[in-house]
């Protein structure tokens, strides 16, 4: 993938960035001192919840049918949205082209704002600008760190795919792996492809893709033990989300081999297999504060015109590991479907 140095510097101040969202989201919640009166002296915003006008935002995301990770992105905006009186249109579809057609019927009820995913950034250039000619404030979010000033939009919140992926290739060579296979359940999703591309670059192994039916669990199960019947030489299997990872443990009984899984995101399933050893780690983007900072950040500009990042960093919200020495801190939260 073409890195361009514009691109890298976007990624200098991540720290920054998340440091004065959650600042910017503090500032709306009331305290045990002065809380009253910040309430009483701020004209646009009460503390806890807001008292402004009532606004109508879409998040309209690529998830797909039966992907878990989508409802914890999904909590956090209506999480966001009930502390803002935001009305949450949400809508999603994994294809590409379906997606611009919601964001284009968001468009047509004129919403005030938007928040979209780019797991296919060119499919959803055209009607973006639409957005943006209708006045009408785009952020993005989980997919599309690279992308997201190119196509005009104002914000975005997620993590950058090619670090975390990496970030887990050097995690692959501290645990003395030699051949790993990295499962992309959507072809054509440039968020997927990033993260095993990064994977390969940091590895001192060999990485192998193998692109298998996302929508289709049974044949995920097979496609993948199948590799790992035919190739013994295995001993990673690296999926690109929870559901799927699980699926690749049992691949793995089911096959004889002794190849270990690693994986990125999270569940609540995921973090009890965790526990348990059947899943090594999870690489966590924190889906819930992708959600939650999207639809915030649109409530914080509509009412006091703030851009989180400036509009020049991306929000980062990870990557961070999580395994056995600290999976009982998430799982908690795991289990309240909000990690």
């Amino acid at each position: 993938m073409d890195r361009s140095t514009h691109s890298r510097s976007r990624r200098t101040a991540p720290l920054v960035a998340l440091a004065a969202a959650a600042a910017l989201t503090l500032a709306g919640c009331s305290s045990s001192s002065g809380g009253k009166k910040a309430e009483e002296s701020a004209e646009g915003a009460a503390a806890g919840k807001a008292n402004t006008p009532r606004m109508t935002v879409a998040l309209v995301t690529h998830q797909s049918p039966g992907d878990t990770f989508w409802d914890i992105v999904r909590k956090g905006a209506e999480a966001a949205a009930a502390k803002d009186n935001i009305k949450l249109i949400y809508s999603a579809d994994p294809s590409a082209g379906v997606q611009a057609n919601l964001v284009q019927n968001a468009i047509d009820q004129k919403v005030d704002g938007i928040a979209v995913t780019l797991a296919k950034p060119d499919a959803l250039k055209d009607v973006i600008a639409k957005a943006k000619a209708a006045n009408i404030p785009v952020v993005g979010l989980n997919s599309g760190v690279s992308e997201w000033q190119e196509l005009g939009l104002m914000e975005f919140f997620g993590q950058d795919e090619t670090v975390a992926g990496e970030a887990l290739g050097k995690r692959l060579n501290e645990a003395g792996a030699k051949k790993a296979v990295c499962v992309i359940q959507e072809q054509g999703n440039i968020g997927l492809t990033q993260r095993c591309d990064g994977v390969e670059k940091t590895f001192s192994g060999t990485v192998e893709t193998l692109n298998v039916n996302g929508t289709d669990m049974p044949s995920v199960k097979s496609t993948i033990t199948a590799k790992l019947a035919e190739d013994k030489a295995i001993d990673h299997v690296v999926t690109l989300g929870a559901p799927f990872a699980l699926t690749a443990a049992q691949s793995v009984a089911e096959s004889g081999s002794s190849a270990k899984v690693a994986t990125f995101d999270l569940n609540k399933d995921l973090t009890g297999a965790i526990s348990k050893g059947t899943i090594e780690f999870a690489v966590d983007q924190q889906p819930y504060l992708q959600g939650y900072l999207a639809i915030d950040s649109l409530w914080l500009y509509k009412n006091n015109g703030n851009y989180m990042g400036g509009g020049e960093q991306p929000v980062l919200t990870g990557p961070a590991f999580v395994d056995k020495s600290n999976v009982e801190a998430v799982a908690a939260f795991a289990a309240k479907g909000t990690r």
